[in-house]
């Protein structure tokens, strides 16, 4: 047996606990939870098969209860002793994807956000489209594109054409963007006919992740009217991997901002599920930014409702995002469309104006909340940008 330190002021101390997927060199990838500077091997610490798999679904599965047993138990082990052969430190491991993702979808639930960007798009309109004030916007997205924190990602190539020329081209994305956002796991599903009120929220989602959507701005100008988001956004879809327990949010939650109209029954909360978690972004290093998520105009809670209000089912591993989270300060915005204006107001990085993302730029997404003593982490979300690989020539 051994006890596991965890140094004072950890951000993974015993209130937080996220779970992930981690492997050594040779053996199969299983869930763990990390403890301050160490990940603790399930299977072997609770001597349970369901946490030797490669991904967290079966878990998530099992439900509300056997969540709250297991956080239970790992914290109990932590407080005493654990076997020393389930565990490694953080630094020898490598991190997976956490869950095997169902269905992936994006909301824009960031009012904020959404305004900044009606005013780039439809200067001199109104900043909002008449609908977003009644229901949490969103689009399907691509789960197969959806992966790890450390992934590279390649420059989508697509269609594009810009204001001031007359024709599309096909070629590699010139205005390749971020947006941090929180992201939110489905562990028990729904009924295909059946939704999922409000007040259910916290007994289908188990956690929450880092998410950094990927957002290949020209494609997606010149291709979302009149269906929305497609080849911009669905190239790549990055999320941390450690999953922090909804469980664990607990002493963050706060109220969400005045909702005025009052939504209609099926969005209103009997207890509002805002939550004050503080993000920062760095590029190349450097913060540029610090999106406050307890600015955030839609809950997930709302979200989720509205996502299932038409009779649509959820699966255990589906994964919804907030979208953008923006605040209302210039330092506050978290997509780069927006920290620089479209691209009118650079921002120095490491000396240099920048607007938007180079080959070999790396950006960092990190987080954290309060928590029930002392603040808890989410880790971070990073990946850098490769080349485009041009396609392969069609039929002539």
């Amino acid at each position: 047996m051994t006890t596991i330190d965890i140094p004072e002021g950890s951000l993974f101390g015993v209130d937080n606990l996220p779970y992930g997927i981690f492997s050594l060199r040779g053996t199969a990838p299983r869930a763990g939870v990390r403890a301050g500077d160490s990940v603790i091997d399930l299977a072997v610490a609770l001597g349970d098969d369901v946490f030797a798999r490669p991904s967290l679904n079966a878990f998530m599965a099992q439900g509300y209860d056997r969540w709250v047993e297991v956080r239970s138990r790992i914290a109990d082990l932590v407080r005493a002793d654990v076997p020393a052969e389930a565990v490694f430190a953080v630094d020898e491991v490598e991190l997976h994807l956490p869950v095997e993702v169902a269905d992936y979808v994006d909301f824009y639930a960031s009012e904020h956000h959404a305004s900044n960007l009606g005013r780039l798009f439809r200067p001199g309109a109104e900043p909002l489209m008449p609908n977003w004030k009644h229901l949490p916007v969103g689009y399907h997205g691509r789960s197969g594109t959806v992966v790890v924190s450390g992934t590279g990602i390649v420059r989508p190539c697509g269609q594009r054409k810009a204001p001031d020329e007359g024709a599309p081209s096909f070629g590699e994305c010139r205005r390749l963007d971020i947006e941090a956002e929180l992201g939110f796991v489905v562990g028990v599903g729904s009924p295909l006919g059946a939704g999922i009120p409000t007040a259910d929220f916290a007994r289908h989602v188990f956690g929450a992740v880092l998410v950094n959507d990927w957002s290949a701005r020209d494609i997606q100008a010149w291709e979302y009217v009149p269906l929305g988001p497609f080849l911009g956004k669905s190239f790549a879809t990055s999320i941390s991997p450690w999953v922090v327990p909804l469980l664990a949010l607990e002493p963050a939650r706060v109220p969400t901002p005045v909702q005025d109209p009052e939504p209609l029954p099926y969005l209103r909360e009997p207890e509002p599920w805002g939550l004050d978690i503080a993000f920062s972004v760095a590029w190349n290093g450097q913060e540029v930014t610090r999106p406050p998520y307890r600015e955030m105009y839609w809950s997930p809670a709302q979200m989720l409702a509205h996502l299932t209000v038409n009779g649509a089912s959820s699966r255990t591993g589906d994964l919804y995002a907030s979208g953008t989270i923006s605040g209302p300060e210039k330092d506050q915005r978290g997509a780069f469309i927006e920290l620089t204006w479209g691209g009118a107001e650079p921002v120095t990085v490491n000396g240099e104006p920048r607007t938007f993302l180079r080959d070999g730029d790396e950006v960092t997404i990190s987080a954290t909340a309060p928590g029930a003593n002392g603040r808890l982490g989410f880790g971070e979300v990073r990946g850098r940008i490769l080349p485009a690989t041009p396609p392969r020539a069609g039929p002539r």
